[in-house]
C-alpha cells in the first residue's frame, strides 16, 4: 500500500507542478511562441526582440492577450504533468530494482524519462496545437482561420483537416518531449545529489530548522539549471514544431528536421542578400 501512496503522491504533485507552471510561464510561452512563428517566415522580422513582441501584445491585445490558449494549457498540461511525474517515477523504481545505491545512474533514468516524455507527447500534441493558433492570433497576424477558444480552434481543425490534422507537429512533440526529458532529469538528479552530498557534509551541518530551507533551495536550484538544459538541448525542434502548427499552409512537411533544413537555408539566403549589399556600398566607397 505504501507503493500505491507514494505513486499517488507523484501524481498529485505533477498536477499541481503543471498548474503552477501555466499560471507563471503561459505569457513567457506566447512571447516565445510568437517570436517561433512570426519571425522565421520569409515575410522577415515582425518582432525586433522579446521585449518588444510583449510591448506590442499588451498595447494591442492587453493582459489577456499573453494568456491567449491558457485554458487548454491548464487542461493538457496538468494531466500530463500528473501523467509524466507519476510513470516516471515507477519506471525508475522499476529499473533500479531492489538497488540501494542512492547515486543516480543514467542507465535508469535516461529510459525512465524518454519513454514517460514519448508517451506524454500524444497528449501534448493536440493541445499545444490549439494553444499554439490561439497565440499567434493577433491584430496584425498572417494567419487567415479566426478562433474563438481552444474547443473553436479543435472544431475547424477537425472539419477543414480532419483528426490527422489536430496531430500536426507530433513528431517534433515526441522528439522534443524524449530527448528533453531525458536531458532534464539526467541535469536534476545529478545536480540535486551533488548538493545535497555538498551541503550535507560536517563543514555545513546546522540545526534542524535548516532542512527545509535547504530542501527548497536545492530544488529551485536544480530544477532551475534542468529547465535551462530542457530548452538548450530542445529548442530547435521547438521552432520547428511551432512552424508546422501554426503554418496555414496544410501541405507544409511535417518532418521537423527538414522544417529546419528550410529555415537555415532561408537565412543563410537573406545572409547572402545582405553581403551583397554591403559588398556594393564599400565598393562605392572605395571608388
Amino acid at each position: 500500500m505504501a507503493g500505491a501512496g507514494d505513486a499517488a503522491k507523484e501524481y498529485a504533485a505533477g498536477c499541481a507542478a503543471g498548474i503552477a507552471q501555466v499560471a507563471v510561464g503561459h505569457p513567457f510561452d506566447t512571447v516565445k511562441v510568437k517570436l517561433q512563428a512570426h519571425n522565421t517566415t520569409a515575410h522577415g522580422k515582425v518582432y525586433r526582440n522579446a521585449f518588444h513582441c510583449t510591448r506590442r501584445i499588451l498595447v494591442e491585445e492587453g493582459m489577456r492577450g499573453l494568456y491567449k490558449g491558457a485554458s487548454s494549457s491548464f487542461i493538457g498540461i496538468a494531466v500530463e504533468s500528473s501523467l509524466f511525474f507519476g510513470t516516471y517515477s515507477q519506471a525508475k523504481q522499476l529499473l533500479k530494482g531492489k538497488s540501494e545505491d542512492g547515486r543516480p545512474q543514467l542507465q535508469v533514468i535516461i529510459p525512465s524519462a524518454a519513454c514517460s516524455g514519448a508517451m506524454i507527447s500524444c497528449i501534448l500534441t493536440p493541445t499545444e496545437l490549439t494553444k499554439c493558433r490561439l497565440q499567434v492570433q493577433g491584430k496584425h497576424a498572417m494567419h487567415a482561420a479566426r478562433y474563438s477558444s481552444p474547443l473553436d480552434c479543435a472544431m475547424k481543425t477537425l472539419q477543414s483537416e480532419g483528426v490527422r490534422g489536430l496531430f500536426r507537429g507530433g513528431l517534433a512533440t515526441l522528439f522534443r518531449e524524449a530527448v528533453g526529458n531525458a536531458v532534464f532529469f539526467c541535469t536534476y538528479e545529478y545536480s540535486r545529489y551533488w548538493m545535497h552530498s555538498y551541503l550535507d557534509s560536517p563543514l555545513f551541518s546546522g540545526g534542524n530548522h535548516l532542512v527545509l530551507a535547504k530542501d527548497v533551495g536545492i530544488g529551485i536550484t536544480s530544477g532551475g539549471i534542468s529547465g535551462m538544459a530542457f530548452w538548450t538541448a530542445t529548442l530547435p525542434l521547438d521552432v520547428a514544431k511551432t512552424i508546422i502548427q501554426t503554418d496555414p499552409d496544410p501541405h507544409l512537411s511535417r518532418n521537423p528536421f527538414q522544417i529546419l533544413s528550410m529555415r537555415t537555408c532561408l537565412k543563410c539566403h537573406r545572409f547572402t542578400k545582405e553581403l551583397e549589399w554591403v559588398a556594393v556600398m564599400l565598393a562605392l566607397v572605395q571608388r
